[in-house]
């Protein structure tokens, strides 16, 4: 049941890269082709349920994914670490933070969902939740979210990768992690490591408004970069922007 981590540069800052909630560690677009391979060290992880982990089974909770990145950790025997997650990997992040606080040198949040439940009404709850077994709801929840701007050919091949890269079964269960957990209690209390958040100009679900209500209420002393050609999938939308960003963050 090995994690394989997708590992990309040798340099001394060291980044735990997770995904969000339609993609695995390879979809990134071209992300990982920009990162200053000299000076960072990334480890883009799988969840349960996705990618080369399709086949191991879960729990599908932000609990067990804190736990697999530990594990991973530990045997690229990397004491210390900055985390970095997009949305669904926005919320595991915190919970790796409270449970290995000492060992987390940063907090990158790209349109990062919070430790708490997310604030959804019932006809969008049902929206999401369907979305597991449908291609056109899944469609949807991509225009929605970067804008309702973007080239139906581009959010026709996400969908077509989100379909490939996970299972039905871990799809669903995820919603539940990032939609409904609540840790917010678990979150140390005491001095943290810099916290900072990214989000697309575009993105009405998880913007500017949700992040400053929600993350930056949590971590009152972090920054926030807003990107204005973005919406939710930044590391596609703008993937230029989106590094500057992060190096910015990781430099602090």
């Amino acid at each position: 049941m090995t994690n394989s981590p997708i590992l990309v540069g040798r340099g001394p800052t060291r980044v735990m890269a997770l995904s969000g909630w339609f993609v695995d560690a390879a979809g990134w677009g071209c992300f990982q082709d920009l990162i200053n391979t000299e000076q960072q060290s990334w480890a883009f992880l799988n969840y349960r349920g996705y990618g080369d982990r399709k086949d191991i089974d879960g729990p599908y909770t932000n609990a067990q994914i804190a736990a697999d990145v530990l594990e991973v950790a530990d045997r690229l025997e990397w004491d210390d670490f900055a985390l970095v997650g997009h949305s669904l990997g926005g919320k595991a992040i915190q919970r790796v933070y409270a449970d290995a606080p000492r060992r987390v040198t940063a907090l990158i949040g790209i349109s990062p969902i919070h430790a708490s439940a997310f604030p959804f009404d019932d006809e969008g709850w049902k929206l999401f939740e369907d979305a597991a077994d449908s291609e056109e709801n899944r469609y949807t929840i991509i225009d929605y979210t970067t804008g309702n701007r973007n080239s139906a050919t581009w959010i026709n091949k996400i969908v077509a990768y989100s379909l490939s890269c996970s299972t039905p079964e871990a799809f669903g269960a995820y919603l539940t992690a990032w939609g409904k957990e609540d840790f917010l209690a678990d979150l140390p209390q005491d001095d943290h490591p810099p916290v900072h958040a990214i989000v697309g100009s575009h993105d009405p679900a998880v913007g500017e408004e949700y992040v400053r209500s929600s993350w930056m209420n949590t971590f009152s002393d972090s920054t926030l970069d807003v990107i204005a050609d973005g919406g939710h999938y930044a590391m596609w939308e703008a993937p230029v922007a989106l590094l500057t960003s992060i190096e910015k963050a990781l430099a602090r």
